[in-house]
């Protein structure tokens, strides 16, 4: 199993629409895309110099070789999906694979 993780921290003067964007558009085109299986959303409990709210999205593919798909097939064009809060947010990606699960 790999996650795709997304950490995002957004202006608080958008939060509200973007988590209501995130919530009922972007995820659940993330997963209509067949290369996750599942989402997770959370709150990071952090206060951030620099202000905002920070958001970590754990999406959840079967192998390497389904994000790597994702990449090439899909991810410019949902990428591609936030410019209403361009500029509102910033955001970085790590790729984890699950070793162990209890």
């Amino acid at each position: 199993m790999y996650i795709y993780n997304v950490t995002i921290n957004i202006e608080e003067a958008i939060h509200d629409d973007w988590v209501k964007w995130m919530k009922e558009e972007h995820i659940p085109e993330m997963l209509n895309t067949g290369k996750f299986k599942k989402a997770l959303m959370t709150r990071v409990m952090v206060t951030e110099a620099m202000g905002g709210i920070t958001y970590s999205v754990q999406y959840t593919a079967e192998n390497k070789a389904e994000l790597e798909k994702y990449y090439e097939e899909d991810a410019e064009r949902l990428r591609g999906k936030s410019k209403a809060f361009e500029g509102k947010f910033v955001a970085f990606r790590t790729e984890m694979q699950v070793i162990s699960e209890q």
